[in-house]
């Protein structure tokens, strides 16, 4: 288990306050957006959140769409859980449920900036480009250590942490990658310009 947070570089970032569950209780719309700029940690392994996607539970593209699954039930249950399934047999990803207990609702966490615990990243994908550790989202559960046994974790809790994004920022809008279904929605979000997103804008 990594306990060391400290970020790379000369000078330690700042972490904004650390966002309770509650910040999850609302639109899955409103959430997305937000967590552009916060800070996702796991034993203190992380980044910068830079690239997200909202999925509602009217949403055919929703792993919620066609009801409660032993897959998914963590999405019908309370906000601020972590849904942590296997993306075609090979990645973990991770999402954060979100809005009222029943609405199986959820952002999926698609790119990091890295900033906490490189070293222990690059180990984990065998990958020295910074670039290239988080910028998908089996690559930044690799990079951060997430398994099925995250599933189910509080979002506020060890070894999760989230801190509150610093300041304002310019989030970018547009469509969902790598799906079949809902194509047309703009609901990825994204910090304009960074260079460790999955895909640009």
């Amino acid at each position: 288990m990594v306990q060391n947070s400290k970020p790379a570089g000369a000078a330690a970032l700042q972490l904004g306050k650390p966002l309770k569950r509650s910040f999850f209780d609302r639109s899955v719309h409103e959430v997305a957006p937000d967590l552009i700029g916060a800070t996702l940690l796991v034993d203190g392994v992380g980044g910068t959140i830079v690239e997200v996607e909202a999925y509602h539970h009217l949403d055919p593209a929703a792993h919620s769409f066609r009801g409660p699954t032993p897959r998914n039930r963590v999405m019908f249950g309370p906000p601020g859980f972590a849904y942590v399934y296997r993306s075609y047999g090979i990645h973990w990803c991770v999402n954060f449920v979100c809005e009222e207990e029943g609405s199986a609702s959820a952002v999926l966490i698609r790119a990091l900036q890295p900033t906490h615990g490189i070293p222990a990243m690059r180990r984990r994908r065998g990958q020295q480009d910074e670039r290239a550790l988080c910028s998908g989202p089996g690559k930044l559960c690799e990079a951060l250590g997430i398994t099925i046994k995250h599933n189910e974790l509080p979002l506020d809790r060890s070894p999760i942490a989230l801190h509150a994004r610093m300041g304002s920022l310019d989030v970018a809008a547009g469509v969902r990658i790598g799906i079949t279904k809902a194509i047309d929605l703009p609901w990825r979000y994204g910090l304009k310009g960074s260079r460790f997103l999955s895909k640009p804008f």
